[in-house]
């Protein structure tokens, strides 16, 4: 996948952490912002699912009573 350049500011703590932690990984701080980043994105992909899952659970009686139940797209 190409790559680009992204420049961000951050506090000096943060850099420091952000050092220390990809060192302990043995991985480039780059690398490390990176796996953050699609960690956090996965992270909310599955809230967005579980959301959906909690929201059908929620409203199961109500689409049944609508529809004619769960077996109403076997029609």
């Amino acid at each position: 996948m190409p790559k680009t350049q992204l420049n961000v500011r951050v506090d000096v703590a943060t850099a420091e952490t952000a050092r220390e932690r990809a060192s302990q990984r043995g991985i480039s701080v780059n690398r490390y912002i990176e796996e953050l980043v699609q960690r956090d994105e996965g992270e909310s992909g599955r809230a967005f699912v579980q959301a959906a899952a909690d929201f059908m659970r929620d409203y199961e009686e109500i689409f049944a009573e609508e529809f004619g139940g769960k077996d109403a797209g076997a029609r």
